[in-house]
Parts: structure tokens; sequence; C-alpha cells
């Protein structure tokens, strides 16, 4: 069968394809590659070269961590390396049912249920829960996935300006008192590192009776004196109505959750597409994201450990004459303005052993290019400090400071 190159698909394809192409040309195509080993949460072993890793979402320091890796290890010896399908009819194990208690604790929630990827997770809980004539009403700067289950769910969709209070508020009052709304946001946003008002965004929630989604994937473990999130960070105690977050971020495994009501969970186990339909996650990985809740909640000095880092990078980032725009948290965007420029950033960086990541157009607006780079516990501040006059000296040479 012989395709036509000039319709719009074969188009797009090409266009991709010649930049990805150009990019590896020039030694400015970064993504994809292979790490070699894992050594420590801080350095990865690329190209034969040991690097100080600063694209990691690991903010704990958590991979490889003895208990973890031994959870793993004898959640293998009694129930194997995978499940026998999906949990509905048969593949439930009780190893499931211990994580998902874990995470309703942890959250103080009444419930939980898991999912197979944070993705995932999104798209089926929002699609599952709203419907048309309801209206879900998303932050600008929301993570893909929840954009996804928006357009999914065929609810009406609106966007408010990123964390702008007023034009949430004005958006939620064009709205009739008897429709469903529910608001969805980001708790930390992946790109930014910046923190959503969650008092006003909750305030203001109750006052025009909408459900409060919050997508915490870059929030536990970062944020609250324990790690447990947002609500813990503000003070609050159950102003969330539906606590969203990922298994394979702070947690070192895969999956995502949500947590909640009892009777919501129930709804979600019977309704669910992405539930009902898909496999388990495997025992291994289940025993691994259940034993590093506990973990978060014994070795509280990560936490402390990790904002001193973090501090640490956006201050001495920011004495170099970077933009680092409102973050506050490990997530750190170093603005370099063009695409270009964050290529070539990248490039000296990597280089000189710090591997980070450029985020450019279209994941980002034009002219807002950037370094996306992360600290987590595991870093020492002998390693930030050499990771931040590598990635000064880059921005000297090309003129970005």
């Amino acid at each position: 069968m012989e395709f036509n190159t000039d319709d719009s698909v074969s188009r797009r394809v090409k266009i991709l394809t010649e930049r990805i192409s150009k990019g590896k040309e020039d030694d400015m195509y970064f993504y994809n590659q292979p790490i070699e080993e894992l050594r420590g949460g801080a350095k990865v072993l690329v190209h034969g070269r040991e690097m100080g890793m600063y694209a990691s979402y690991g903010y704990l320091g958590l991979l490889g961590h003895p208990r973890i890796n031994e959870a793993a290890r004898k959640a293998i010896d009694k129930f194997g390396t995978g499940t026998n399908g999906v949990r509905t009819l048969a593949g439930s194990l009780t190893i499931h049912e211990e994580l998902e208690e874990t995470i309703a604790h942890f959250k103080h929630a009444e419930a939980a249920v898991t999912f197979t990827s944070g993705y995932v997770t999104n798209l089926t809980v929002i699609s599952t829960l709203m419907g048309r004539g309801d209206y879900v009403l998303s932050d600008k700067l929301n993570h893909a996935s929840i954009v996804d289950g928006c357009l999914m769910s065929g609810a009406e969709f609106r966007r408010f300006k990123h964390n702008d209070m007023e034009d949430l508020e004005h958006r939620l009052e064009q709205i009739p008192a008897n429709i469903s709304k529910l608001v969805i946001t980001d708790a930390v946003f992946s790109m930014d590192g910046d923190v959503i008002d969650l008092p006003r965004v909750a305030e203001i929630c109750k006052k025009h009776g909408a459900y409060l989604m919050m997508d915490e994937a870059h929030s536990v473990g970062v944020l609250g004196k324990t790690g447990r999130g947002i609500e813990e960070h503000f003070g609050l105690e159950d102003v969330i109505d539906i606590k969203m977050g990922t298994l394979s971020k702070t947690i070192p495994s895969i999956g995502g959750y949500v947590a909640g009501r009892k009777d919501l969970i129930t709804y979600l186990r019977h309704a669910s597409r992405a539930y009902i339909f898909s496999a388990a996650l495997p025992p291994a990985q289940t025993a691994a994201a259940n034993e590093a809740f506990k973990v978060i909640l014994d070795e509280p000095w990560r936490i402390e450990k990790l904002n001193h880092n973090s501090q640490l990078f956006i201050n001495g980032l920011k004495s170099a004459g970077f933009d680092t725009m409102l973050t506050t948290t490990a997530i750190v965007p170093v603005l370099c303005g063009s695409d270009e420029q964050a290529f070539i950033m990248t490039r000296e960086a990597q280089r000189h052993d710090v591997f980070v990541m450029p985020v450019v157009s279209p994941a980002v607006p034009e002219g807002l290019a950037r370094l996306r780079a992360t600290v987590t516990a595991a870093h020492e501040p002998s390693e930030i400090e050499r990771a931040i006059d590598v990635i000064a000296t880059a921005g000297k040479q090309i003129g970005i400071i």
C-alpha cells in the first residue's frame, strides 16, 4: 500500500522528523538518552560518563532505598512478576489493597484507588466523573494529562489564567448554580515550579459549590513538614475533594492514584474504564510504592534536606543573574529565551557533566524556552554549587547573563 506523502499526517511527521534530524546533526538533540546506570539518585552514567543528575523527579532520593528494594524483592518471591489480568476479574492482590490503604492514611482520606500511570489517572478520573452538561475549569498551565481528561469528558471546558483567583471566580460566576462543576489544578506546576494558591481556590470552590481536584504529582514528598503535600503545606485539612498523585516521581515506582471519599472511590472502581480494562500494577512496583510512603514518614530529614537544596539552587542561579520565574520548589526553570539558546545551554552543561534538559516550544510559549532543572535530597551542597557554576558559565558564553 502506498501512502499519500502530501496529506496532513505525512506533513506533520515530516516536519518533526526533519527537526529531530537537524538537531542530531548539530549535536543539539538530547531527548531519550540511554541512562546506563543510576548512581545514588544524584548521579547517572550516560555514554560512559558520570554526570550529575538535574532532571530527576525523584525528589527525596528514594530510588534504590534498601527498604524499598527489599519490599519489591519480597513481593516477587510471594506473588511473581505480574498479575493475572484486570483487578475487577482476576488481578487484584492483597498488596494492592495494602497500598491503597497506605495512600488513604498518608493523604488523610477515607479510601484510595490506584491506576497504571499518572497520565491515565487524570484522563480516566476526569472523564469518568464529568460529562456533557457539566463544567470543568482548569488552570492554564496544568499538565497535558489534565487537559486531555477535560477534553475527553465531553464537559464544557474552561481555562482560567494561571494562579489567578479573580479569573477563576469570574468564570465560576458565569455557570448556573445547579450545574455540576469541577475545578482542577496542579499543586506544584511541572514547568514553572510555583505553588497554587490553595486557600483561595478552596474558598472559591466552596462558595460556588464546585468540586476541587488537585494533581499532586510534584508536591507529595515536596510540600508539607512530613511531605504529605499541599494541604499540609498550607495548614489545611480535607479541603480537596479529589486528591490525585503519581507513584513514579517522589515515589520510586510506577502508577497513579486518587484518594477521597469512600463512595467516590467505590464509584471509580466500578465506572472507570482505565480501572476496569487495564491490568493491575505488578507486585514488585506495588510493594515498592507501599514501602516508599512509609519511608517518607520515617525519614523526615529528607524533606528538610530537599528544601535546603532547593533554596540553595534557586538562590545560586538568581545570584548568577538567571530568571528562575516564581519557583519556590525543587523544580527550577532557568529561562534561556529562544529554543536554540536552550539547546546550546543544555549542550554546554552536559559537556561538563551536568545532566539538565531543555523544554522548548510548543511545550512552553515561544521565547520562554528553558532548562527545566531539578534538585533532590540526594544532592550534596558542593554538587549543587558546581552545577550552578557550570550553568552560569554556559549562560555567560551565549549572553543570557
